[in-house]
């Protein structure tokens, strides 16, 4: 029996690793896969902070020249994860939000609050071509002046493996991890193409947060779990929860 890792490429190995760390055997199907979208600032260009909600954007930003000239700028992160990574690509400055879009907003409205961040502060985010939450329209009510570059997309994978489909068919998938509605969606279209559906959605779903269950809630799933909050160590624990079968 094994975990299915639909976590997109490549984090998802990041991720298949820890679970072996923790005993459990594991299976990846990465429904997206990153790609950086070549972009670059005015030499001239200067920028009170930067925001990125992704390691992704990060990974992006290293192979741009602008990378040098913006690690002395500070950097609000969407989450632990991404605040490492900011880590070390080399940002001396990083503050953590609480893993949300929502909960970086409210860092950031915060810092201006605290005085960190001069108000009406102009905010460099690193976006996705496709993104769940514009930090630009959540923040300019605010008075920031929020410029945003498209930095990396997230292109779709529309199969499963061929490992995958036979594990499904085998009944030897004891739960499947998801970590945002577009590769929800993803998944549960890859399920019905390959013949699977049935049985993919019958097994327990974790997912990383409520918006990526009610995905997997309307294709039928009915043993869905939410991690407590939206980071991969509460997901990690929602798989704890799930019930296991009894040959593990």
């Amino acid at each position: 029996m094994a975990v299915l890792v639909t976590r997109p490429a490549p984090d998802h190995e990041t991720t298949a690793a820890a679970l072996r760390g923790k005993g459990f055997d594991v299976l990846l199907a990465p429904m997206l896969r990153f790609e950086p979208v070549p972009f670059d600032l005015k030499s001239d260009a200067g920028f009170d902070a930067v925001l990125a909600t992704s390691a992704n954007a990060l990974r992006a930003l290293a192979e741009t020249g602008a990378r040098a000239r913006l690690l002395t700028t500070p950097l609000y992160a969407v989450g632990g994860r991404t605040a490492q990574a900011a880590r070390d690509l080399g940002f001396a400055q990083v503050a953590a939000a609480a893993g949300d879009g929502a909960s970086l907003r409210d860092l950031v409205v915060a810092q201006a609050h605290a005085g960190t961040l001069r108000k009406a502060a102009r905010l460099l985010y690193l976006a996705a071509a496709d993104r769940a939450v514009d930090l630009e329209d959540e923040l300019s009510p605010f008075s920031f002046d929020v410029v945003t570059v498209t930095a990396y997309r997230m292109i779709a994978t529309s199969d499963l493996p061929a490992d995958v489909r036979d594990a499904f068919a085998a009944g030897r998938v004891e739960a499947v991890l998801h970590y945002s509605g577009r590769s929800a969606h993803g998944f549960v279209a890859a399920a019905r193409a390959a013949g699977v559906e049935i049985t993919a959605l019958a097994v327990p779903h974790c997912c990383i947060s409520a918006n990526v269950a009610a995905v997997l809630r309307e294709a039928g799933a009915t043993r869905v779990a939410v991690a407590a909050t939206p980071d991969e160590d509460a997901l990690f624990a929602a798989l704890a929860r799930a019930p296991r079968p009894q040959s593990r």
